[in-house]
């Protein structure tokens, strides 16, 4: 399939011919011809020189969010009582955490090869961002409120004694008792500042992935503005080339 982009008057015509051969239906060749032209490909140089390494600083952030989500997510997960049942029969720490590391290293892309294509594709994934870190702070508050170890001093589980013994110390089991009240308060602490902080986290994300879709909508209209300045100046100088004639 060949591809050719003609432009007049603020126009852009697309005009692409497709292959009667081919066993793929007319909307793949139409995104295949356009993932292989070179209008879509070809790295921009004016793209890559406004480019001030603020994409790259925003990608690794979100590199480091999405490793920490999953990272997190492992102990809220196996840790009983950590997690609701959202967390258990959804996993979202994990997937939400790739999608996070994936427009990190689409966002580090398109700062060191920023073709229209690529830009493009910035943007989608980022918009989408949005609605995953608005996702993941409704689900972290949720399960930072459902967190529950209402297992660790359960008297069937821990206090086994009076099974086995006719009479056990009345004093030993408030003692042990006493002692996992307080190793179950610390444990729910951590694991409510573990889930805390992933809202933070999923916070930072949502500010980070507006940042790059805001740095890639001013490429995209820098880009288009280019065009425009050059063909300002050549109607500036053009009396004086006259006159110089």
């Amino acid at each position: 399939m060949s591809v050719s982009i003609s432009k007049a008057d603020g126009v852009t015509m697309l005009t692409m011919t497709s292959d009667p051969d081919s066993v793929c239906p007319p909307l793949c060749q139409v995104l295949k011809g356009l993932c292989y032209s070179p209008v879509c490909c070809t790295v921009s140089r004016h793209m890559k020189r406004i480019q001030t390494g603020s994409l790259s600083a925003l990608g690794t952030l979100q590199i480091l969010i999405g490793l920490f989500n999953i990272a997190l997510g492992v102990i809220l997960s196996t840790w009983g009582g950590g997690s609701d049942w959202r967390m258990d029969f959804t996993g979202y720490p994990y997937w939400m955490g790739g999608f996070f590391v994936l427009f990190g290293v689409v966002c580090i892309l398109t700062e060191k090869f920023p073709s229209p294509c690529l830009v493009f594709l910035h943007l989608a994934l980022h918009l989408c961002g949005v609605g995953f870190a608005i996702a993941a702070i409704v689900l972290y508050s949720i399960n930072t409120a459902n967190v529950r170890l209402w297992w660790m001093c359960n008297e069937d589980r821990y206090w086994y004694r009076r099974h086995t013994t006719p009479s056990p110390n009345p004093e030993l089991t408030a003692m042990l008792k006493d002692r996992c009240l307080e190793a179950q308060a610390l444990s729910l602490a951590l694991l409510r500042s573990i889930s805390s902080l992933l809202i933070v986290l999923s916070v930072v994300e949502l500010c980070v992935v507006l940042s790059a879709f805001v740095f890639g909508v001013k490429s995209m209209r820098s880009r288009e503005e280019k065009p425009k300045q050059a063909a300002a100046d050549l109607d500036q100088y053009q009396p004086l080339l006259q006159d110089a004639a």
